[in-house]
């Protein structure tokens, strides 16, 4: 069965839902970033075209059922903060590989974390996976130590990976198990 979206899920602070073509105004200031962007392996938007392109990618991958794009919003101002991502869904093995990617205005302040604490449980619990996955340079020092605060263990070094930005770049590749999520209070 296919990854259904929810309507909203919701934390203390914030609002995730799927994105929709109305919010790449938003997301060209984000991923247009060369700072944000400096670890993935895409280029950094340069135009609304860049962002129209991936944006028809996205209605393809969700048409698919095998991936989600959401987008991470301010409740208090309704402002897009950031995205995240379930995506190579395979329903066999009841996993999911997780990416996210949060606008610079709001590096430090528990913005990603909440907002992935919120997106796992309702994986785990919505869409019954019994594991996620999520690959990051292993230079992204803040994003490496994100995930072992929320309970990824890395469970190894993926050699040259990701091609991107002219070369390859190796990947640490983190699992949680549904087993070893510290459910939130």
């Amino acid at each position: 069965m296919p990854l259904k979206p929810p309507v909203v899920i919701e934390s203390d602070r914030l609002l995730i839902r799927l994105v929709e073509e109305t919010d790449l105004t938003h997301l060209l200031v984000i991923n247009g970033d060369d700072e944000v962007t400096r670890y993935l392996p895409y280029a950094t938007w340069q135009s609304p075209a860049d962002g129209a392109a991936w944006f028809k990618r996205i209605e393809a991958l969700h048409a698919t059922g095998n991936g989600l794009q959401f987008v991470v919003l301010e409740k208090s101002a309704g402002n897009i903060v950031a995205t995240c991502l379930l995506f190579r869904y395979d329903e066999q093995s009841a996993r999911a590989e997780l990416g996210y990617v949060l606008g610079r205005e709001y590096w430090g302040r528990g913005v990603m974390h909440e907002a992935l604490t919120s997106l796992i449980t309702y994986a785990f619990d919505a869409y019954a996976l019994r594991r996620l996955e999520a690959e990051v340079n292993p230079d992204n020092g803040s994003s490496n130590r994100l995930l072992q605060k929320l309970g990824f263990t890395q469970e190894g070094l993926l050699r040259k990976r990701w091609f991107g930005k002219g070369s390859a770049h190796d990947t640490n590749i983190y699992g949680l198990l549904r087993d070893e999520w510290p459910r939130p209070s």
